[in-house]
């Protein structure tokens, strides 16, 4: 746990907003051992992908059954503190792709994210919080893509310009938005 409080004391925030959430993140951590476990009903710690292609104008997503939107990819970490893995895991298990690698080796955002009440799996989960770190993975386009029938109902390359258009869930377009702009930032400045 001190490990990941580390990594989020020093992460390099973009903004006042994005600051108190991983101080928020951070704080959370240090008081709740279960944070690694879906137990912890108020918040749990999950990982995400922003998975782009080689040239960075597309963005592989799913077609989430419970969001009824093009999503991101991502789990919860249930116990593994290897968060880099479980990201990747996430990604191969709900895309079918294969061959995916991190752009940079640590996650390069970090959210608070609300999570509305919902059913899975027959079972009512209340209201929480996911304490997310994204990861920027890249993957090869022309890679065998594959529904993950019990999460998606759909898995595609989508146009990055064109997510306004395309995912339902309003209030995390403006983090997919952010997510992207990071990224064509660390294209640019890595020269990827």
């Amino acid at each position: 746990m001190k490990e990941l409080i580390d990594k989020l004391l020093t992460f390099k925030s973009d903004n006042d907003f994005e600051e108190a959430e991983k101080l928020a993140f951070a704080n959370f951590l240090k008081k709740n051992d279960d944070a690694y476990y879906r137990t912890n009903t108020i918040a749990h710690i999950t990982a995400s992908s922003w998975i782009v292609n080689e040239d960075f104008s597309k963005v592989l997503m799913c077609y989430h059954k419970i969001y009824k939107s093009w999503s991101w990819t991502g789990g919860h970490a249930d116990g593994d503190k290897d968060l880099k893995a479980v990201a990747i895991r996430e990604a191969k298990e709900e895309t079918g792709i294969q061959n995916i690698e991190a752009v940079i080796p640590d996650f390069y955002d970090v959210e608070v994210i609300p999570v509305p009440s919902h059913y899975k799996r027959g079972f009512a989960v209340g209201n929480h919080l996911h304490l997310n770190v994204t990861y920027l993975l890249k993957a090869d386009e022309k890679d065998i893509l594959k529904v993950k029938e019990d999460e998606n109902t759909k898995v595609a390359w989508l146009d990055a310009d064109s997510l306004d258009e395309l995912v339902e869930e309003r209030h995390m377009l403006p983090l997919y938005h952010r997510l992207h702009k990071k990224a064509l930032a660390l294209k640019e400045s890595f020269k990827i």
